[in-house]
């Protein structure tokens, strides 16, 4: 049995208040704990077996050549002759993700799901001595090793806040343990890069490198004003405070936009092949819809050309949950992009359905529409709708479809992880 952690005596207070688990090069980790032959070798994980696609994620042996996430396929084989690319297997990562949520909370509780491959947690007052935090980042690093697999391994970081933790995360990888002290700021920081901090992008850093800020001691020199006019909002002025170690609390956010995207594989990139996988991304989103129990009132189709345009085409409508609304609106949404194609084949499709309002928001008179439309057909085609949903759900995806589907559009329209939003295992069966 292992032994209690060590009280902290409130005098001796360390001011760290997080411990933040970032697991290295997770999709890529995974394939390598479940296909042996991989391990020690230079792998990437891509969406559709092309080489116009990009890397979405890259073991470190892929790393060490210069590959990363967004890396292009074709210029990642150039880099290193030798790669390996590996089809993503989404579902399998959903499911390692919630075997090491269920690890982790054996040695501290999880407060935060941060995305698929982080989780933030907040320590207890006697877990926050640098003896207790190690000894917790052991234990946790030990129990994925026997209990998940050796080569998902993670970096930990603590600090006085959630921010601060996970910049701490990368000072070490792979497999590193950091802690950043109140007293270490903010000399610790100097030495990382703008682009090393959480919420610094390519357009950030272009906003910063236009205001005269080129490195970390020029924008610690920032005043809270100055930092929120430079990025226009108040998470300026709030990264101001997380850079000085405040724990402020986690600014809420409403979901507003549901979207499904897919790259093509080549043979699907022809117009109607194309729109076969448009239609079956709507359906997807709208049996999430009806999961969460939210309506939408607009929706939109975008797509990405091989000869690098793009075309895009939105419409509202009186809120709806069905999938026959969505097929319509998207049917004519189609009628009007097609000619903006020009002949030329597809590379990408996307379906985002806005406006969102959730059902137990909406007046009781959800049917009482408006002037011209027909209530009753909305509602026969939501039961309708749901009925498919349960079908589906208990035989199995596309076991009942809503028009045609050729099987190879079928198989690429899975749920897709985006590294801030874990897909719940039902998402598999939509």
């Amino acid at each position: 049995m292992a032994s209690a952690l060590p009280a902290t005596n409130p005098s001796e207070a360390t001011g760290l208040q997080w411990l933040y688990v970032d697991f290295n090069s997770y999709f890529a980790s995974v394939e390598q704990q479940l296909q042996p032959e991989l391990r020690g070798k230079p792998i990437i994980v891509v969406p559709v077996a092309s080489d116009t696609t990009s890397a979405i994620a890259a073991s470190y042996e892929a790393k060490a050549f210069g590959i990363r996430t967004g890396t292009n396929v074709r210029e990642a084989k150039i880099k290193c002759p030798g790669l390996i690319c590996v089809p993503a297997r989404h579902e399998v990562y959903v499911d390692f993700h919630h075997k090491i949520l269920e690890e982790i909370d054996r040695h501290i509780p999880v407060t935060a799901v941060c995305s698929i491959d982080e989780v933030a947690c907040r320590l207890m007052r006697n877990e926050t001595s640098l003896a207790a935090v190690a000894r917790i980042a052991a234990s946790i690093k030990r129990g994925l090793a026997e209990n998940v697999g050796e080569h998902v391994r993670c970096s930990i970081g603590v600090a006085p806040n959630r921010y601060l933790a996970k910049v701490a995360t990368d000072l070490k990888k792979p497999d590193g343990f950091t802690v950043i002290h109140p007293h270490d700021l903010p000399h610790r920081l100097f030495a990382l890069d703008l682009r090393d901090l959480p919420g610094v992008g390519p357009n950030m850093e272009r906003r910063l490198t236009a205001a005269g800020i080129a490195d970390l001691p020029a924008l610690w020199a920032l005043g809270a004003e100055r930092m929120r006019h430079i990025w226009g909002s108040i998470w300026g002025e709030r990264m101001w405070h997380l850079l000085r170690g405040a724990d402020l609390p986690e600014m809420e956010t409403q979901r507003s936009s549901l979207n499904h995207s897919q790259v093509l594989a080549p043979d699907l990139r022809v117009p109607i092949k194309a729109r076969h996988v448009a239609r079956r991304l709507l359906l997807k989103a709208a049996s999430r819809l009806r999961r969460m129990d939210y309506y939408a009132s607009a929706l939109s189709f975008s797509a990405r050309l091989e000869n690098g345009g793009r075309i895009e085409e939105s419409a509202r409508f009186w809120r709806a949950q069905d999938s026959m609304t969505f097929l319509h609106k998207l049917d004519e949404l189609w009628t009007r992009a097609l000619p903006q194609a020009a002949g030329t084949r597809f590379k990408m499709v996307v379906v985002t359905v806005h406006r969102l309002s959730a059902a137990s928001e909406l007046a009781a008179d959800l049917f009482d529409t408006p002037s011209g439309a027909d209530s009753e057909q909305r509602a026969k085609a939501e039961r309708m709708s749901r009925a498919l949903d349960k079908l589906n759900h208990r035989f199995g995806r596309d076991t009942v479809q809503l028009g045609a589907l050729p099987a190879d559009c079928r198989d690429h329209s899975g749920a897709k992880i985006a590294f801030t939003r874990i897909p719940d295992r039902a998402e598999f069966l939509e």
